[in-house]
């Protein structure tokens, strides 16, 4: 990492854990693209961590479905750990390899997570404040997964690309939300939609 400012001794200390092991299991199995570990900082973890900017204060129950290889779940949870703005961490991963890999950077960095090894759609609803995802489906999917998952007057934080109004359109189709589109601190193609009062059309 070559710049530790926005980052907590201790938060730093847990990423660089963090990292360490998703170079090591990337080597094994397909966590991100080798290519992106050269950039891994900027591309993962700064992406992941903006997100903490857009929510409120007094979340605390925070649900990352389709969390692969713990973005943004994973770094949120490492960078709110011990502070007073902690949340409890719950992972979505229905492919075993990636669940255990979460597993493992929970017990080598000594933060709890939750992780269900099992489809999003499987588990129980979990009455989440946040619920987040990056880089796993179209809006419309996304919708549904947050729908489930989330608590009454909770909000959902979609990481997206530059496609992001086509999808908006297609899920306006059967959900209504309100909708707020912030621009990506690290993509300048990037943005993340931040949804409340998801609701069926």
């Amino acid at each position: 990492m070559t710049d530790m400012q926005p980052y907590s001794d201790l938060a730093a200390e847990r990423l660089r854990t963090f990292v360490a092991l998703l170079t090591k299991w990337t080597a094994a199995i397909n966590l991100v693209s080798p290519a992106s570990l050269s950039d891994v900082w900027t591309r993962h973890v700064e992406d992941s961590a903006q997100l903490l900017g857009l929510v409120p204060p007094d979340r605390k129950l925070w649900v990352d479905v389709g969390a692969g290889a713990g973005f943004p779940g994973v770094v949120i949870a490492l960078m709110t750990a011990d502070t007073a703005d902690a949340v409890e961490m719950v992972l979505i991963e229905s492919d075993q390899r990636k669940a255990a890999f979460l597993s493992a950077v929970s017990r080598e960095t000594g933060v709890p997570m939750v992780v269900h090894a099992e489809r999003i759609e499987h588990v129980v609803p979990q009455q989440a404040d946040i619920v987040s995802a990056r880089a796993l489906a179209p809006l419309s999917r996304l919708c549904a997964f947050a729908d489930r998952h989330l608590a009454a007057g909770g909000m959902a934080l979609f990481l997206k690309g530059g496609q992001y109004d086509a999808e908006v359109a297609e899920a306006r189709k059967v959900w209504a939300f309100d909708l707020e589109i912030h621009s990506s601190t690290t993509d300048p193609a990037g943005v993340v939609l931040k949804l409340k009062d998801l609701r069926r059309v």
